[in-house]
């Protein structure tokens, strides 16, 4: 496989991991503040895939298996707190401040955003959350960019 053809593709599943995620949010799944977090590689590797595939050398697909390593590990870390393993940030999880924080209007108000908390699993597929699928094609999509730097 070429160098383009793999940077294309490691690009386009990012493009497409990243488009998975605002149609589960469309379809009325609303991002954790974790959820968000896994996006924001995403959207660095595309800039950089979409760089890469007009100018040559290392750096750019160095910069990308970075970029998608990086979304891998904040899904690991997600899928973690998602399972109890381990504790997620105190202001997105159960072990946060809570509902106590919130008036009685604020408990009752419709108006403002969903509140989702990172340590509840919302959709699974095969016992996956979204989280653990985000790590496991991240980490595919890491093995792709490596192989671009290895072309390179």
């Amino acid at each position: 496989m070429s160098r383009k053809l793999t940077l294309l593709l490691a690009t386009l599943g990012s493009a497409a991991l990243l488009g998975g995620a605002f149609v589960f949010q469309a379809l009325g799944y609303p991002p954790c503040a974790m959820c968000i977090w896994q996006r924001w590689p995403h959207g660095i590797a595309i800039a950089i895939g979409l760089i890469a595939l007009v100018l040559p050398g290392r750096a750019l697909p160095a910069l990308g298996a970075l970029a998608a390593a990086t979304t891998a590990a904040i899904g690991v870390f997600h899928s973690g707190v998602e399972r109890g393993w381990w504790e997620g940030p105190s202001s997105c999880t159960g072990t946060g401040q809570g509902l106590g924080a919130l008036s009685g209007s604020d408990l009752l108000s419709t108006d403002g955003p969903v509140l989702v908390m990172c340590d509840v699993v919302s959709w699974e597929l095969v016992g996956l959350s979204m989280a653990s699928w985000n790590a496991l094609l991240s980490a595919g999509l890491v093995l792709l960019w490596v192989s671009a730097l290895r072309r390179s």
